[in-house]
Parts: structure tokens; sequence; C-alpha cells
């Protein structure tokens, strides 16, 4: 069976040793740096989604190898670094299947972007992440250098600005989790962009000095049309905050719903291994216990813990659920969560189609059905991991008793020690 951590160092190792080789000063955006950082984000993302052990293998080698072909054809970089990928994981005796994944997860870094698999939009996100951070401007900058160093004629500040502008408002992020994160830092970028080309428009016209007439301004924006940007930009600003707050609701949201479900595996894990323990002590020592009576006492403790910690453990992934009934004056008054189906699953569709038109008319009932929804979901995360403490706590210390009693037991009131 192949050891994906193994393939995954010697990938690294690999790529490493190709920018050492290839130490090219031309490219100050697409180096060992910016395949550093798209390989942290690739874990980033993968580690959000809980992707197992291969898939985060295949994920990141791709990560690693999706820019080497720069090196080799910049204008057809990712038909290149699949080619290197696909040689080195050969030789490597890497499984076809598996070097398929790796090679379609570098081919769906191709702009524009069409990831079809999980797998292919986490490492599309990873590639453009710097697009929705503070980090957008400066990488941006090293961009424009690195493609004026391979392109002419060069592209000025303002013609390199408006095409990054329309390059960040035709992308957009695959991943949810991208999407919740970074839109709105992504929107951010956009404005400032826009704010800086309209600054440039304005020096180029300046009102108190005569223009040549002999003399053309090639791509300058009509005076009359400048008002024109700042309203859609003190638009686009009016908006960022019921964005922002959406924003927020959707990561509050997903990561509630995380945290629920780590919960419920350690709560799994905790009934497994006491479940594993119980039916132990029952076929091995309990009918035996005539004739090893010095460790009744340690059974027992050790009995208890068990049946204990699953107590609680299964507590805290016991589902409860309310009278599933509302009432209109509820939705007229704004006092039902119509998002938690707890609420409603009695109710006839007609009843909960008015309160959901209700809601949706109202921002001030929407935003406060949200919150409702936000902070029963707390709630509930607050009572499982406090039962699920209790349960690894009383697991942990009346281990420690059991095992401490029963080496008391054995080696003071053990008379004939006879081997179980």
């Amino acid at each position: 069976m192949m050891n994906y951590h193994k393939l995954l160092e010697k990938v690294s190792e690999y790529a490493l040793d190709y920018f050492k080789t290839q130490n090219s000063k031309s490219f100050i955006y697409h180096n060992k740096k910016h395949t550093e950082d798209v390989v942290n984000k690739t874990t980033e993302i993968a580690n959000h989604y809980q992707v197992n052990p291969h898939d985060l293998a295949m994920v990141c080698s791709a990560a690693w190898f999706h820019d080497l072909g720069y090196f080799i054809d910049p204008d057809h970089h990712e038909s290149q670094s699949a080619l290197l990928a696909e040689s080195f994981l050969r030789a490597k005796e890497v499984d076809e299947s598996d070097i398929l994944i790796i090679k379609n997860c570098i081919m769906a870094t191709h702009m524009p972007q069409s990831p079809n698999s999980l797998l292919e939009k986490i490492i599309c996100d990873a590639d453009l992440y710097h697009l929705g951070t503070d980090d957008f401007l400066k990488k941006d900058k090293a961009m424009q250098q690195e493609y004026n160093d391979f392109h002419h004629p060069h592209l000025n500040k303002s013609e390199w600005r408006q095409k990054s502008i329309v390059f960040l408002q035709k992308h957009q992020y695959h991943t949810d989790y991208c999407q919740q994160l970074l839109d709105s830092s992504k929107q951010k970028n956009i404005e400032i962009l826009k704010s800086k080309v309209g600054n440039a428009l304005d020096k180029v016209v300046q009102p108190e000095h005569k223009l040549d007439e002999n003399i053309a301004v090639a791509d300058v924006t009509p005076a009359t049309d400048r008002p024109k940007i700042k309203k859609n930009k003190d638009k686009a600003i009016d908006d960022k905050p019921e964005k922002g707050i959406e924003t927020m609701f959707r990561i509050s949201s997903s990561n509630h719903q995380r945290l629920s479900d780590m919960a419920d595996k350690k709560a799994h894990i905790m009934i497994t291994v006491n479940s594993i323990i119980l039916s132990a002590l029952i076929s091995l020592v309990l009918r035996r216990l005539n004739e090893y009576e010095y460790l009744l006492i340690p059974t027992i403790i050790l009995l208890g813990v068990s049946v204990a910690a699953m107590t609680f453990s299964i507590l805290s992934t016991r589902p409860s659920i309310p009278n599933g009934v509302f009432s209109k004056d509820e939705v007229d008054n704004k006092t039902v969560n119509l998002l938690f189906f707890g609420n409603f699953y009695k109710m006839g569709l007609d009843d909960y189609n008015y309160g959901m038109l209700k809601m949706m008319d109202d921002k001030e009932f929407l935003y406060g059905s949200l919150i409702k929804d936000l902070y029963s979901q707390g709630v509930v995360l607050g009572k499982k991991y406090r039962l699920l403490r209790i349960a690894y706590s009383v697991f942990m210390f009346g281990l420690i008793v059991s095992v401490i009693a029963f080496i008391i037991a054995v080696t003071f009131f053990s008379t004939n020690k006879p081997t179980i």
C-alpha cells in the first residue's frame, strides 16, 4: 500500500530542488514562495473539508507541481507541469489512477478555471487565494512586473489595474469556504483598484492647465462620466456592511456545523472504546470473579467508569426536538425561528409558506431569525461539548483509578494469583 505521507515528502523535495536548479529572477511572482503559499492554502482548504489522507496527498502534490512548467513554457505551463508530474510519479511507481487525479488538478488551474471535482476546486481556489486578501495589491504589483518582463509592449500601471479589475470581476471562488471567507475582501480590492484608476484619470486632465489642442489624450474618461464612477463606488461601499453580515452568518453557521460534526465523532470514539471495555469485562472477568474475588472492587470501578463515560457520550449526541408547531401570531410577532426544522416539521406547507414569505419580506425578521438560529446552534454546541468533557474526564480519571485499584488488588490481596 502506498505511503502517501512519504510520497508527499518526495514530491516537495523534488519541487524545491527544481526551483534551486531553475533559479530565474524573471519569475517575480510565479516562484518558490508562491508555490509554498499555494501548498499551504491547499492544505488549509482541504482540512476544512476533512479530506482523507489519500486525497490530501493528491491535491497537495498537484499544488507542488502546478507552476513548475513556467520554467519550460510560460504560455503552456499547466501542460508542462502535468508532464513533469507524470514523469516523476511514474518513476516512483505511483498508480496511474492517482497520476491522473494529480494531472487533472494541475490542468484545472488553467485560465479560465473550470474545476470538476472537490480536489480540483480546492487547488483552483488555493492558487488564487490572494485575490481576497490584504496581500493582493503587493502580489498584483509583482505579477505586473513579471508580465512586463515576458511581454511587449509593457502595460503601465493604469492599464494593468484595469486588466486586474476585469479579471477580479470575472473570477469566482469554487468552494463555499473561500466564497464565505474571501468574497467580501476581493470586492474591497476591486474597489481599491477602481479608486486608483479614477485618481489616475483625474491627474491626467487638470482643469487649471490648458492642454495643447493638437495633443489627444487617449483612453481618458470624460469628466461628465467621472461622478458615475464615484456613485458606483459609493453604492458598493453602502452594500458592504450587508454583504459582510451575510458572510459572517455563513461562516459562523459553517463553523458551528463543523464543530458539531467533530463533537459527534468524539462521542462515537468514546462509545466505541467503552463498548469494547464492557464486552471484555463481561466476557472475561465477571463470569470468573468467584475465582478472583480480590478483583471485584477494581472491576466494579472500571464498569462504573465505562458506563458513566458512555452515558455522557450518548447524552451529548441525543437529539432534542421541539413540538414542531408554530402559530400565525408568532410569525406576525416575529418570535418564531423558521430556519430550524424543529419549529415547523408538523406544520402544513401553506402555513410554512406564509411564515417564510413574511420573513423574507421583513429584513428585521430575517436577520432576527438568523441570529436566533446561530444562537441555538451555539447553545446545542455548548451542551454537546460540556457533556463530552465530562465523559472524557470521567474516562481519563476513572481509568487511572481503575488501573491503580487493579495493581493494589493484585499486589496486596492476591494469594495464588492465577492467570486469567
